[in-house]
């Protein structure tokens, strides 16, 4: 077996080769995937079995370079299928945070964003809980919250239009709100989405959340379903989150990225971003920099 090791740093490439192959006992990288806005990517191959892909994330990881790696089987490239998380992967909030803001809650409802996100509490208790919190909020929150909060993470648009240009299918997949998933699709150009559904009564939320409760099984079963409408198996299939709802997901698909994750899911993830942006996810799978569609 052989191994293919990435990386992508906001540094120039002979800096970027002197840090990682440093840990590699020194063997020079195998190509250069080129740069884009100050990204540097470089791929190393390597023998290696799976064992030896652990111990050498665990070191690059451990020794503190402000470098996202990713270390893959030398046979692992472009997937078919994309299926991402939206708060705080795709973008930069969560969005029942921001929502809460408008209800004078975003503290007390951040604390149960946080915990859940963590795996410390159920995911469909905390968000019966929080949304309960949000009962009698007008309507009219829904939209500012997105207008004036809701921003696409760096790289997010990049990421999602170039491999839609190579033939991939896009999806994003929240346990979120499909008020903003419709949303956050469109901006960021995925074909598809699948959120959760806040109750209203034509002027404000009853605090309700629509069933069945998109969670963290259900996102698998997303994955598997697009998959097999593709006629692809689990290992053509790339998939990004944050939190521990997404961890089934990212460790049932040929490759998963914990994107600025929580620990829980860093840990098990086949690559972590970190240090750049999303654009990091098309240099993993092999993408070069002039390849990149804006």
């Amino acid at each position: 077996m052989s191994l293919r090791i990435v990386a992508v740093a906001a540094m120039d490439a002979a800096k970027l080769e002197a840090e990682v192959s440093s840990e590699l006992g020194r063997v020079a990288p195998s190509r250069s995937l080129g740069s884009v806005d100050g990204l540097v990517a470089l791929e190393w191959h390597l023998p290696g079995d799976e064992d030896e892909a652990a111990r050498l994330r665990a070191r690059l990881i451990d020794k503190g370079h402000p470098v996202d790696t990713a270390v893959l089987p030398a046979d692992s490239g472009r997937k078919r299928l994309l299926i991402s998380d939206m708060d705080s992967t795709i973008i930069g909030q969560e969005c029942l945070d921001e929502l809460a803001d408008f209800a004078g809650l975003k503290a007390e409802v951040s604390a149960i964003t946080e915990r859940a996100m963590r795996g410390e509490l159920d995911f469909e208790g905390a968000l019966t809980t929080r949304v309960a919190m949000l009962k009698g909020l007008g309507l009219d929150a829904l939209e500012q919250a997105y207008s004036e909060r809701i921003t696409l993470n760096p790289g997010a648009r990049t990421l999602v239009e170039t491999m839609k240009a190579d033939g991939a299918e896009t999806v994003l997949v929240s346990g979120g709100f499909t008020y903003f998933t419709s949303r956050v699709a469109a901006a960021a150009g995925f074909h598809t989405h699948r959120g959760n559904t806040l109750i209203d009564d034509g002027k404000t939320l009853t605090g309700e959340v629509g069933r069945p409760i998109l969670g963290r099984e259900a996102k698998l079963s997303a994955l598997d379903e697009f998959a097999a409408a593709r006629g692809i198996g689990r290992g053509d299939v790339i998939a990004m989150g944050d939190g521990a709802n997404d961890l089934a997901m990212i460790k049932a698909s040929g490759l998963g990225i914990a994107y600025h994750a929580k620990p829980v899911v860093a840990a098990e993830a086949h690559a972590a971003i970190e240090h750049t942006d999303l654009r990091a996810a098309l240099f993993f799978q092999g993408y070069e920099a002039k390849e990149f569609v804006s």
